[in-house]
């Protein structure tokens, strides 16, 4: 039985380039296959401990909601992977978030913290398969608030919360699973690489469906 896991991250918000974000919540959708397509059988979320920026900003919790509180009891970055895979389970899975940036970040911590990364395996970025589903080059990537909205569903939850951004991303994967062939593949495999934040920059994207133009916003008026 195959499954796959639809998964976002938050990170910690930091104003100086030279520090790197810390992970803070990672929340996942759990699909199998059914007999009309994937359909959903379970959810994970937890907070994580944050290991070089302990102290989580202003600008972090309002972007993101997730406060000192929550973190300081959370698992550490090692204990919230030996959960998350637990959840996972032992079938054969799909690990499919929506753009690049959430699966460089998995990467980059694990590598740092000298984690086995063959975990990280068959990753797919379904922000580029809708993208081009649409019709759009890679350098033209749609939002996930753009993208539910183009295919006529309403954004449920709160924004910038992991768990229910997966949620939203793993209803596009149902729509448009008949339509992609994942990847196989295994991060372990990969060269060393710089994280980038990727986010939509078509031209009919507005404030609202930029999912980054607030945290800019955040920066231009420190508190």
């Amino acid at each position: 039985m195959r499954t796959y896991i639809v998964y976002d991250l938050e990170f910690t918000v930091l104003r100086k380039q030279q520090y790197t974000a810390d992970i803070i919540e990672i929340g996942a959708v759990k699909l199998t296959d059914g007999e009309q397509g994937p359909i959903e059988i379970d959810r994970f979320q937890t907070y994580v401990k944050p290991e070089r920026n302990k102290v989580i900003t202003a600008h972090t919790t309002e972007f993101t909601g997730i406060t000192q509180e929550q973190v300081d009891s959370a698992p550490n970055f090692r204990d919230a992977i030996e959960l998350f895979l637990q959840w996972i389970g032992n079938d054969t899975y799909y690990l499919c978030s929506w753009g690049p940036d959430d699966k460089q970040h998995f990467v980059r911590q694990c590598r740092d913290l000298k984690l086995d990364l063959k975990w990280l395996s068959n990753m797919n970025d379904l922000q580029l398969f809708y993208t081009k589903l649409q019709g759009n080059d890679a350098s033209r990537r749609i939002g996930l608030a753009k993208a539910l909205e183009t295919a006529g569903l309403a954004f449920d939850g709160a924004q910038h919360r992991a768990l229910d951004d997966a949620a939203n991303t793993a209803r596009l994967f149902v729509r448009m699973f008949n339509q992609i062939t994942l990847e196989h593949n295994n991060a372990s495999d990969d060269p060393l690489y710089e994280t980038k934040l990727v986010y939509s920059s078509t031209e009919e994207d507005d404030d609202d469906n930029n999912p980054f133009r607030h945290l800019a916003s955040l920066f231009s008026n420190p508190k």
